[in-house]
């Protein structure tokens, strides 16, 4: 098995709070083991005894479009900022 290191930001920005619980997608957990989601959930339901049982939960509707929004907000700030850093990379050369 390979290892892996990721930078903690990497794994921060990837944490969501949800019912008062800090989460993580189960796409963006995927991509740190670089593996398919459909492979993460398969794990997780055929080693259920594995993990603890509110290891994992279904968002609701609200809670969805919550997230959207969040992720939205956050992505619109990140180009942003990058595009802000480019401006400032053109006028400083």
């Amino acid at each position: 098995m390979k290892e892996i290191i990721i930078p903690n930001e990497v794994i921060t920005n990837k944490i969501y709070f949800i019912r008062n619980q800090k989460v993580m997608l189960d796409r963006d957990l995927a991509a740190l083991y670089e593996v398919e989601t459909k492979r993460i959930n398969e794990q997780i339901k055929r080693n259920s005894a594995r993990f603890p049982e509110n290891f994992m939960f279904q968002l609701n509707e609200v809670e969805y479009e919550n997230l959207k929004s969040q992720m939205r907000t956050f992505k619109k700030s990140l180009e942003e900022n990058y595009h802000s850093c480019l401006q400032s990379m053109v006028y400083c050369n």
